[in-house]
């Protein structure tokens, strides 16, 4: 068992909006890059017909989650939530009850580890 959360958020892009939401996506990802050391992975994957997004992120404590949802909410919500309509958001691991509380404005489905390993 980690302390380690992670999950997939499903995204549909909104018709037009492709453009900008890849304008916001890497304003995104540079950011996170930079001023979220506890993010380990953010990872985006498009569908070919550019209107579904896959966003896969990984953070080492329930801590980090809320130092990137902090972040979000200050600089890019508007922006985001202007070119995509959030369809799902599947998390794994054990996040603590504020991060939780966080979460669940997006719908959030907790799926709590019973087994197996990460290398």
């Amino acid at each position: 068992m980690t302390d380690a959360i992670s999950w997939i958020l499903e995204l549909k892009i909104n018709a037009g909006e492709f453009d900008a939401f890849k304008e916001v996506m890497t304003d995104m990802v540079a950011a996170a890059k930079t001023n979220e050391p506890g993010t380990t992975h953010y990872e985006w994957f498009v569908n070919e017909d550019k209107n579904q997004c896959h966003l896969y992120e990984r953070y080492v404590n329930s801590d980090a989650i809320l130092v990137h949802l902090n972040n979000f909410e200050e600089l890019f919500s508007e922006r985001f939530l202007a070119t995509v309509e959030p369809t799902g958001l599947v998390v794994y691991g054990d996040p603590s009850s504020e991060a939780r509380d966080a979460l669940a404005d997006f719908g959030a489905v907790i799926m709590s580890e019973i087994g197996g390993f990460a290398r």
